[in-house]
């Protein structure tokens, strides 16, 4: 059993690799202001225009999981498990042909570790060590996430689960701020809430309060727990590994929780017809490799709270397409609703005013 010391430790490991300074063995840690960030930093960093644009566009692939969820012939959390295991061969020869998106903390951490290794003799350092199971706290996060979304449908209501998944993007602000210095400014702030408040009216005319909706209500509060962790530990990663190593090494370990998850659900876990594997594979390839592929990418390049942010675009998409495709209702609601979120998200992307010197 670990004691509060190695514990202790081990935090303070974690909060170095998110970017901190002071060596994890010193006795203090300083933020690096030179690294802090703000959402005017897709503005100013060279991949930040193509970086958002990227999100956006991984946003807009992750919108069809919804709808093609809905017409996969398997369970939902078999469904969530095929989308992953059929992207993992295409992950896999993205991750062999893919050039390292190597930056100054991945070079910096290769050096201390051959140093290390070249005068102690010693195996991996402890960072090493650390980031290897960051990749598992990845895949466990994903899989959680998408467990409990689906089963939090099972005992509420659509709508409730969408609306309070939706609250992850306050939970990945306030752990941005604390694990990368990234700073809460007045338009982050003001684009949070106006993203929310354009999200709880796109499914406001389904929303429903009863006491028989708690358990429901609940997974769907741990849902956004679960996404807003993956995300930053995502970013974390972003910081020392390319985006298909990250995506493929996390997705390994999301197959082996959710499979057991399947079966144990009793759902069905094969597709009974071409068409039910058709949906399968458009959505590993779609909604996986192509939209989870691009927001990975962005994370490495913009701060967490605008990337958390903009996911709010998916929504959007997800009625829209609900709209063509189910015949689901959009009435001036929904719209309206989706107009205040792409408002919320340009004003989230809004740097702040220069100073006049």
């Amino acid at each position: 059993m670990l004691s509060a010391q190695d514990l202790f430790q081990q935090f303070r490991w974690l909060r170095w690799l998110a970017g901190w300074d002071a060596d994890p063995a010193g006795k203090c840690l300083r933020r690096n202001r030179r690294e802090r960030v703000t959402t005017a930093f897709v503005r100013k960093n060279s991949w930040g225009r193509f970086a958002f644009a990227a999100l956006l566009v991984g946003a807009t692939g992750i919108g069809f999981a919804p709808v093609l969820a809905r017409l996969s012939e398997v369970g939902p959390s078999a469904t969530a498990f095929y989308r992953i295991l059929i992207a993992l061969p295409v992950l896999w020869i993205w991750m062999r042909f893919e050039s390292p998106e190597r930056g100054a903390n991945e070079i910096a951490a290769n050096a201390n570790q051959a140093a290390t290794r070249q005068n102690a003799g010693a195996g991996p350092s402890s960072a090493s060590r650390l980031r290897h199971w960051l990749f598992v706290l990845a895949g466990f996060c994903f899989a959680a996430d998408l467990a409990f979304w689906h089963w939090s449908i099972k005992f509420t209501t659509v709508a409730n689960a969408t609306l309070l998944s939706n609250l992850a993007p306050l939970f990945v602000t306030l752990g941005a701020c604390f694990l990368f210095a990234e700073r809460i400014t007045p338009f982050s702030a003001a684009g949070m809430l106006f993203a929310f408040l354009g999200g709880s009216l796109l499914v406001g005319g389904s929303l429903k309060l009863a006491p028989e909706h708690m358990l429901g209500d609940f997974l769907g509060f741990v849902t956004a727990l679960f996404y807003a962790s993956y995300l930053l530990t995502v970013k974390c990663l972003r910081q020392f590994y390319a985006t298909a190593r990250v995506l493929f090494w996390s997705g390994v370990v999301s197959c082996i929780v959710l499979l057991p998850v399947a079966v144990l659900s009793g759902e069905k876990v094969v597709a009974a017809s071409t068409y039910g594997w058709t949906v399968l594979v458009i959505l590993g390839l779609l909604s996986h490799v192509g939209g989870q592929g691009l927001i990975t990418f962005a994370l490495a390049h913009l701060p967490a709270s605008l990337t958390a942010v903009s996911l709010l675009f998916q929504p959007v998409v997800a009625a829209l397409l609900a709209w063509v495709i189910l015949a689901e209702k959009l009435g001036l609601q929904e719209v309206i609703g989706g107009m205040i979120i792409l408002s919320g998200i340009a004003l989230a992307g809004r740097p702040l005013p220069k100073k006049a010197s």
